[in-house]
């Protein structure tokens, strides 16, 4: 946590997880709309401690973008908690010649539920109102302010992952619907 961080709790409802392209679980989505982010390596604890439609309680640090970044979760009805701990150091880790081998192309479009944002406030991507998350590298992102704003349509076409807990693709085009822009100098239709 940075050393300027100010700790910041907030309680409510589970409404969904998100995910990142690799498909963990690497935040909540309260029922407020809030987001609570926290480490992929810890995914798998948090779904086994709260669940869509479970209370939750979330201290960390508020971020630039209006989300918190978590440091500890406890499910409200049964005090059961999740604390941010660095992986184990003997934690198998995907060589990086096969870090997403087993991405599949993915088509998403809708409205912008939030911008996420990178540490430093800068924006990286958006949730869609369907849970789907969207990511962009914080240049290109800069690339569509009029896109990046609660309430616009967009679409995406990437690479990611769908599973049980959600959908998230790392984008190779972004615009809005019908009007994609190829962001890396190559199509991937």
């Amino acid at each position: 946590m940075p050393a300027d961080a100010v700790i910041a709790s907030k309680t409510g409802v589970v409404k969904r997880y998100t995910i990142n392209p690799e498909g963990d679980i690497d935040g909540l989505l309260l029922a407020d709309d809030t987001l609570i982010n926290f480490p992929p390596h810890l995914g798998a604890q948090v779904a086994a401690t709260v669940a869509p439609g479970d209370s939750c309680r979330a201290t960390g640090h508020a971020t630039p973008g209006g989300s918190l970044r978590a440091q500890q979760i406890a499910n409200a009805a049964n005090g059961r908690t999740v604390v941010d701990q660095p992986p184990p150091a003997d934690t198998p880790r995907w060589p990086k010649s096969l870090r997403g081998a087993g991405l599949v192309k993915l088509d998403a479009s809708g409205r912008v539920l939030r911008v996420s944002t990178a540490p430093r406030g800068e924006p990286d991507g958006v949730l869609l109102a369907d849970g789907t998350v969207v990511k962009l590298t914080p240049p290109v992102a800069l690339q569509f302010p009029e896109l990046l704003q609660p309430g616009a349509t967009v679409a995406a076409r990437g690479y990611g992952t769908r599973n049980r807990y959600g959908a998230a693709l790392q984008a190779t085009s972004f615009g809005a619907p019908g009007k994609l822009t190829s962001l890396y100098g190559t199509s991937i239709d």
